[in-house]
C-alpha cells in the first residue's frame, strides 16, 4: 500500500492559498472523486497497477498534519517508505520542485509536525516551489491566495508532479530518489 499526502488547510478560505498546494495537486490529479472523512483526514482509496493507494488530505490544519498521518500509517500498517508528502516550499523558486528524503523541516510547520509525530525525518517529500517575496511576512504569504502567475506555473508543471507520484506508486521511493 502507498500513501500520498497533500498538505494544506481545510476550509473554503484556504482553498487557493500557497500553503494548500498539496491539496490542489491531489485534487487536480484525481479529479472529482468521493473523499471519505476518517482518521482526522479526507481519504480517497483506489487501486493503481494492483497497488492499493490512499490519497490523504489532513483535516488537522497544517501545524498538526502529523497527527492525521501518524494515525493513518498506524491504522493501515503502512511502512514509512510507502509515504509521499506533497508540500509547498517558499524557499524554492516558482516553477522548481525538489524530491527530498531525510531532511529538516526547513521551517515548514506541517513537515515539523510530521517529523515530531513520526519521530523521524526519513520520509519522501515532493517540494513545490512558491518563492516568497522578500517584503511579506511568511504567514501572510503562505496563507495568501495564489497569483495568476503561480496558478499558471503550477498548471504547467502538473504533469511533472503526476509523473513523480506515479513513479512512487509503480516503483517506490528508491526510483523517485533517482529522478
Amino acid at each position: 500500500m502507498k500513501v500520498i499526502v497533500g498538505l494544506g488547510n481545510p476550509g473554503k478560505e484556504y482553498e487557493k492559498t500557497r500553503h494548500n498546494i498539496g491539496f490542489i495537486v491531489l485534487d487536480s490529479y484525481l479529479g472529482k472523486v468521493k473523499w471519505k472523512e476518517d482518521h482526522k483526514a479526507l481519504i480517497y482509496e483506489t487501486k493503481i497497477n494492483d497497488e492499493k493507494v490512499l490519497f490523504v488530505k489532513p483535516l488537522t490544519f497544517m501545524n498538526n498534519s502529523g497527527e492525521a498521518i501518524k494515525e493513518i500509517l498506524s491504522y493501515y500498517k503502512v511502512d514509512i517508505d510507502d509515504l509521499l508528502v506533497v508540500q509547498d516550499d517558499i524557499a524554492l523558486e516558482l516553477g522548481k520542485s525538489r524530491i527530498k528524503y531525510e531532511s529538516s523541516d526547513g521551517g515548514h510547520n506541517g513537515i515539523k509536525s510530521i517529523i515530531k509525530e513520526l519521530n523521524t525525518n526519513k520520509f519522501l517529500r515532493l517540494k513545490i516551489g512558491l518563492a516568497k517575496e522578500q517584503d511579506i511576512d511568511t504567514i501572510s504569504y503562505v496563507l495568501g491566495k495564489l497569483s495568476k502567475k503561480e496558478i499558471d506555473q503550477v498548471k504547467s508543471d502538473l504533469d511533472k508532479y503526476y509523473n513523480i507520484m506515479e513513479s512512487f506508486i509503480y516503483y517506490g521511493k528508491d526510483k523517485v530518489l533517482m529522478m
